[in-house]
């Protein structure tokens, strides 16, 4: 039995964090790995106890939702709650870091940096990467499925099954593709 490889299970982990995101604009999940062991995670979302985007929208300023900390900060303040080291750790996201994140990555002593996707990569966090000597490597996910577009895929669904009850003269044959559909996407 082939096992699958560190990166890929990393990464997976990542994938799952994200998918418990409240943020409506992108999904990000980080995991932070020392020795091969996970010390930390952490999905972009608001403050503890705080109002989330999912429940009341973005509040946006400047571009940028400003009720949300991102995922590699939640995962970093994690370790910094409960004490623990991230010197010579690497940190798995599911999108490339934005400059404010590749800082606070730096500073926290972090290593490598792999990421599943491209996303806005700033020339100047490349720059800082590289003077600080922090590795930075594309691991797109590709041994497990993970749907990040999970609650896009359930609205079309329930959509869809609305417009297909409008539109049946088979009540009976609506019911079972709508059981099917449940039990298919966990509606």
């Amino acid at each position: 039995m082939k096992r699958i490889p560190w990166d890929q299970y990393f990464m997976a982990q990542s994938h799952l964090l994200a998918m418990r995101s409240t943020c409506t604009r992108l999904m990000v999940g980080a995991t932070i790995v020392r020795d091969k062991r996970i010390i930390a995670g952490g999905y972009n979302g608001s403050v503890s106890g705080g109002v989330h985007c999912i429940d009341e929208g973005c509040y946006i300023i400047d571009g940028h939702c400003v009720r949300t900390i991102h995922a590699e900060a939640n995962a970093l303040l994690q370790c910094a709650k409960f004490g623990v080291p991230t010197d010579g750790a690497e940190i798995y996201v599911t999108h490339f870091p934005c400059l404010q994140c590749c800082k606070q990555i730096i500073q926290s002593g972090i290593n490598a940096v792999y990421y599943a996707k491209d996303y806005k990569n700033h020339p100047y966090a490349l720059s800082l990467f590289a003077d600080a000597g922090v590795e930075t490597k594309k691991v797109e996910l590709t041994e497990l499925s993970v749907d990040a577009n999970y609650r896009e895929k359930d609205e079309y669904i329930q959509m869809l099954l609305g417009e297909l009850e409008k539109q049946t003269t088979d009540p009976e044959k609506y019911q079972a593709l709508k059981a099917e559909a449940e039990s298919l996407f966990h509606i």
